[in-house]
């Protein structure tokens, strides 16, 4: 099954970005000839995206870590902005490690013997509000271990700093207060310090951290012989005279041929956070340099591995057995009963009964998926399997705005096609398009999404027709620090009876080639 988005380029060479949808916040682990990548989640189920290479450039999303966020009642409706930001993956003592900061809660931990897990349930190894962006280090040399953490101003009043602590060797306690390793605000024009990765390199202990924001921040290295510091700094990769703004938040990882290379993102709107692939070597001084003398790369010679074929993390899907793919998510915790199980292919989601089906933001039971690239189309069948009135099923763009375009069942019982949308500032949604009748309670739907993520609507209502246009517009946006998605829902007005459900059928998404 094709996919909308290749960085590989078949010669020996690849484009960025090698990973083109919103995996935030990236780290990156290799063990033997395999490379694994783990991404921020936020307030979506299951969260902790998991990935697998043999290339570094072509990707599959293998599972997730975090099958539940808690506390349970917090994330029982939409956090878009919470849960789970910046992680950091390592494989240590035969076991996968991931360290979090949830910025309500605290720095937590899961570790597994497997990738694919089962995964040990969340150790809060810290409480406390604003600690995020939490990585681990085992100094194979002398057996301590260590833990640095950022801070979020908006819940600690703390921020363009980084904390260390001794850690215990199985990674769940610290073993002092805590010690301020790096003050951004004593380095001239040094700004929002977050996202640290230690590392031992050279007799050094090495902080990879970014700063200057996430649209158009820069990528600092930060040496001391000792963890404890002092510790000198040098921005190693900002985006210069190129067009990748913000070039920075990543990790570095070395490849079994022995070259190093360092995965970044780039904030790209609506988008989301895009991750970039960057040669990374050494200078004469010791410091690393990445990309192209500092500054990123758009192509370049793929890593020394074995020749793999071409691959991304899927975005379409037929549902098979009624099962939906690793690549949706959850708005929220989810609850039972939310899909109904059947033998065939097509996922059938449950009309669940809610008093704020006009707001698909404050709703938990979308099932979402990230932009699979630029410029593509997704198109889905659905069809709305009850006459219950209100009740409604559809593809949404969904983001600090949204828009849907579906089925709803009319005073009636008759489905008939809606298209709606709200802006930022609503808080309902309205009619984007006049409804017209859906003979049969099914319709074929379509978003072409262009580049600026503007989407373009249109459904086919199996009149002869074919497809025609839906309304205007509408410009995607992203939350906060958090891409737009594309969902899928079904609800019902607030009740107690039963009220149906909706199926949907060969979801797929395409995309036209974009030369480098």
């Amino acid at each position: 099954m094709t996919t909308p988005w290749r960085a590989d380029l078949g010669d020996g060479t690849y484009r960025n970005p090698v990973l083109n949808a919103d995996w935030s916040d990236p780290d990156v682990v290799r063990v033997g000839d395999d490379y694994y990548l783990t991404a921020s989640s936020f307030g979506r189920v299951p969260g902790l995206p998991l990935l697998h290479s043999r290339d570094l450039v072509n990707w599959a999303l293998v599972g997730h870590a975090l099958e539940r966020l808690g506390p349970d009642a917090d994330f029982a409706v939409p956090r878009h902005d919470c849960g789970v930001w910046a992680p950091s993956l390592r494989h240590h003592a035969g076991r996968f490690w991931i360290f979090w900061g949830d910025p309500d809660h605290g720095i937590q931990q899961i570790n597994a013997e497997n990738i694919r897990g089962p995964w040990s349930a969340p150790h809060l190894v810290k409480a406390g509000k604003g600690l995020i962006d939490a990585c681990p280090l085992w100094d194979e040399e002398t057996g301590e271990a260590y833990l640095v953490h950022a801070w979020a101003k908006s819940r600690s009043g703390i921020k363009n700093r980084l904390t260390g602590h001794r850690m215990s060797p199985d990674g769940r306690e610290l073993l002092d207060e805590g010690t301020t390793l790096v003050d951004g605000d004593t380095i001239p024009g040094w700004f929002t310090l977050e996202g640290p990765k230690v590392y031992r390199h050279d007799g050094h202990f090495w902080i990879f951290a970014p700063a200057g924001g996430v649209e158009t921040g820069w990528q600092g290295a930060f040496r001391s012989p000792t963890f404890a510091g002092p510790y000198e700094e040098r921005v190693v990769l900002a985006q210069g005279s190129t067009e990748v703004n913000g070039p920075h938040q990543g990790g570095w990882v070395r490849t079994a041929a022995g070259e190093d290379w360092f995965l970044h993102f780039q904030a790209r709107g609506a988008y989301g956070r895009v991750v970039h692939l960057q040669p990374m070597r050494w200078d004469a001084e010791g410091w690393p340099v990445i990309g192209d003398e500092g500054e990123p790369v758009l192509a370049h010679r793929r890593p020394k591995a074995p020749e793999q074929p071409a691959e991304a993390p899927a975005s379409s899907d037929d549902f098979p057995g009624g099962r939906h793919g690793r690549q949706w998510q959850w708005t929220a915790n989810p609850r039972p009963g939310w899909t109904v199980g059947h033998g065939g292919d097509g996922l059938r989601l449950s009309c669940v009964r809610t008093a704020y089906a006009h707001d698909l933001r404050d709703l938990p039971n979308v099932l979402v998926q990230r932009l699979p690239a630029e410029e593509f189309t997704v198109e889905v069948g659905i069809t709305l399997d009850t006459r219950e009135p209100g009740a409604k099923a559809g593809l949404a763009v969904l983001g600090d705005a949204f828009s849907w375009i579906g089925l709803e069942a009319g005073a009636d019982g008759a489905a008939h096609l809606v298209h709606r949308y709200a802006e930022s500032v609503a808080e309902h949604e309205r009619d984007a398009e006049h409804s017209r009748p859906a003979p049969g309670a099914a319709v074929r739907v379509r978003i072409e999404v262009t580049r600026g993520a503007r989407c373009r609507f249109s459904a086919d209502t199996g009149d002869g027709a074919g497809f025609r246009p839906s309304g205007q517009v509408f410009a995607a946006t992203p939350w906060r620090w958090v891409g737009a998605l594309l969902g899928l829902f079904a609800t019902a007005p607030a009740g107690s009876e039963p009220s149906g459900t909706a199926g949907f059928t060969t979801f797929r998404t395409t995309a036209r080639p974009r030369t480098v």
